[in-house]
């Protein structure tokens, strides 16, 4: 490619050729690369429910990652979604003890995770508080409340039907977690990229001053975000809870870490007005692919700790960093 093939701004590209130098594909092409890798790494890879498996390194993960995407892309941040997940599945937990059956279980979920978000959502959009801040206090006063409840113990005896939400499959190696995941990505694909309202979340990323001033209720579509952020933890929690079998105080910790990297690794930026759901989308399969082909080599957790956050800063950096080689 020839530098006048490189300076021809991107909206004067076929559409075609946007796509193929935009940021998705490149991740497409990574992950296509980690499944060949994990293919030739692993003989157990290949099969059919170990690659079912993998999908539990990230589809309860990503239902939050979604709404993260929105929220960042609106220039704001949830840090408290794990312990937003930790309070819900202590709540279904302490229902259980009280012989709450399946539905009930999954209305407190739903009930606690959207109850935090509104908590959040207020707390920065009435009362002006930065989100990071808020949320931040709000890890730890969840997680907290959790461990005042549960101490060093565990919640356990969930009804035998309420396994399915996390370890059930709705048509072979399909599982329930893994239909939900395609469900709420479609959802929230129309959400930002056709509706009113997603534009509005742009354009509130871009300038919400600006968006303001055009008429947009700026204020009540952040709330909206962040409690659709404290409802797809709840979701998560079910699903996780689900999948366990029991709750114990310390559940999904750190997964805020991980939520967070796979909304900036899916192009969505940091600082807010850009992303979308098909990166998101992609990037929480290339990080559910990683985790599990480290998972199958027996790399130690902590190991994988320092790959996602060696990744998180990377896809925060090397954008930047390219940009200044370009100017310089």
């Amino acid at each position: 490619m020839n530098a006048s093939d490189r300076n021809i701004p991107d909206r004067l590209r076929s559409p075609f050729e946007r796509r193929l130098r935009s940021w998705e594909s490149l991740l497409l092409l990574v992950a296509v690369a980690i499944f060949v890798a994990n293919s030739l790494a692993s003989p157990y890879f290949l099969d059919a429910w170990n690659l079912s498996d993998a999908t539990f390194n990230f589809t309860e993960k990503a239902m939050i990652a979604f709404a993260m995407a929105l929220l960042i892309i609106s220039g704001e941040i949830d840090l408290s979604v794990a312990a937003i997940i930790a309070l819900a599945s202590t709540a279904m937990g302490a229902a259980v003890q009280f012989g709450v059956p399946t539905p009930g279980l999954v209305l407190v979920g739903l009930a606690v995770g959207l109850a935090c978000g509104a908590f959040n959502g207020l707390l920065v959009t009435r009362v002006g508080l930065p989100s990071i801040v808020v949320t931040i206090g709000t890890l730890s006063l969840f997680r907290g409340i959790s461990y005042i409840v549960l101490g060093d113990q565990a919640y356990r005896g969930y009804p035998p039907e309420f396994a399915f939400f996390g370890q059930g499959y709705v048509w072979w190696v399909i599982s329930f977690e893994l239909m939900m995941f395609a469900l709420l990505a479609l959802a929230f694909g129309i959400l930002l990229h056709g509706t009113n309202f997603g534009r509005a979340v742009y354009a509130i990323g871009n300038n919400a001053t600006g968006a303001l001033f055009s008429g947009i209720r700026v204020a009540r579509v952040k709330f909206i975000l962040f409690l659709l952020t404290g409802l797809m933890s709840g979701v998560a929690a079910i699903c996780l809870t689900s999948r366990l079998g029991s709750t114990r105080p310390s559940i999904a910790f750190a997964w805020e870490l991980e939520i967070v990297t796979m909304v900036v690794l899916g192009g969505v930026s940091i600082l807010g007005g850009s992303g979308s759901i098909p990166g998101v989308v992609i990037a929480a399969v290339v990080m559910g692919l990683v985790t599990f082909g480290l998972g199958l080599l027996n790399v130690p957790g902590i190991v994988m700790s320092i790959v996602i956050g060696a990744l998180l800063i990377s896809v925060i950096a090397l954008p930047r960093l390219w940009t200044g080689r370009g100017q310089s």
